[in-house]
């Protein structure tokens, strides 16, 4: 039986089901139901009550809003930024301090600053090829995104000048604006993979002592080029490419593998303790076998068949594959102590991707 054939249920008492006022005037005394009888509404507190429940219901709970904020700023791909910092202060000879050692965390905020901020610029092309990002899925608003974005960049700024002083400003500076100019200008230009490279470069830099960039500069470059080749192919995430694109990256990679091995030759007596640099061959070599295993595999698949999401694995790759060079690099710059501790946040990073995408 349809539901419009099927009888209508009589409910409740007297005032239920009351036929409408002109009907009503019809009727005489005593014949059915007074005259001036009306239809009895629902009780409002309790209707009130079922939509407020219906309307809690609707909106995300605080467990999926901090998971919509992780997807955007890719908490996992944090992991790969405070080797930099150390890689920097190694370089100039001293890890980081008493309040220096705030400096990765100040870094950490600037890129999660950029992450933010890029998905604000991509929200329309994301709408299209990536709708499950938090801005096209309706999970994070564009100016949460933003206002994201400026928080981040401004605790980042403000964290750094506390933790490295006045003096590391500049490079605190030169970061966020090769941050904001990445995403809001060079992305989709020809200029993109070398933009993201310098920003790499420069949070390098923020670890150094400023009168001692010199001896970092070295470190911030072949942690640059692995950027460089890195943001050259994740252009290609979304619709795949040729064979070249991850060619090149592997090439670039290889060369970067290089560059890390040759770190700390040549540096003058005193730049590193003698004592330091006893463990550095060994543990520098495990470090780049680890490298090349994270980035170099899923790199030659991606040139053997250079659909998406291959190059989307081998992006993902690239990015945690950050932490083995930077351990590299702090081995051979005579901290093999610091690159076993960071080495440590690698799998922790690895785990977290399955939850929180790095790209």
């Amino acid at each position: 039986m349809s539901a419009a054939q099927r009888p209508r249920a009589r409910v409740g008492g007297p005032g239920e089901g009351m036929p409408t006022e002109s009907a009503a005037d019809d009727t005489t005394p005593g014949a059915g139901t007074p005259p001036n009888a009306r239809s009895v509404p629902a009780p409002e507190p309790a209707a009130r009550s079922l939509a407020d429940r219906g309307d809690r219901a609707d909106r995300p709970g605080i467990t999926a809003r901090l998971r919509a904020y992780a997807e955007l700023v890719r908490v996992s791909a944090a992991l790969s930024v405070p080797g930099d910092v150390l890689v920097g202060a190694a370089a100039s000879g001293r890890l980081p301090h008493g309040r220096t050692a705030a400096l990765p965390l100040a870094s950490v905020c600037l890129y999660w600053a950029g992450m933010a901020l890029n998905d604000y610029a991509d929200r329309t092309s994301d709408a299209d090829e990536r709708p499950h990002r938090p801005i096209p899925s309706g999970r994070v608003a564009p100016g949460g995104a933003l206002g994201a974005a400026v928080g981040l960049t401004a605790t980042g700024l403000a964290l750094g000048s506390w933790a490295g002083g006045r003096r590391r400003l500049p490079a605190l500076l030169g970061l966020a604006g090769a941050v904001w100019t990445y995403d809001l200008i060079w992305k989709g230009t020809p200029f993109a993979p070398a933009g993201m490279a310098l920003a790499r470069g420069l949070d390098v830099l923020v670890g150094a002592e400023p009168a001692r960039y010199a001896l970092a500069a070295p470190s911030a470059a072949v942690v640059a080029l692995h950027t460089y080749g890195l943001t050259a192919l994740s252009r290609h995430e979304e619709h795949g490419t040729t064979p070249e694109p991850p060619a090149r990256a592997l090439a670039t990679a290889a060369a970067t593998a290089i560059a890390a091995a040759r770190i700390g030759h040549g540096r003058r007596p005193g730049d590193v303790k003698p004592a330091d640099r006893s463990g550095a061959t060994p543990a520098s070599a495990a470090a780049l076998i680890a490298y090349a295993a994270a980035y170099g595999r899923p790199l030659l698949r991606a040139s053997a068949a250079p659909q998406a999401p291959a190059i989307r694995a081998a992006v993902g790759g690239g990015v945690l594959a950050l932490i083995p060079l930077q351990a590299a690099l702090l081995s051979r710059l005579g901290r093999p102590g610091a690159a076993l501790a960071l080495s440590a946040s690698w799998p922790l990073g690895r785990a977290l991707t399955r939850h929180v995408s790095p790209t």
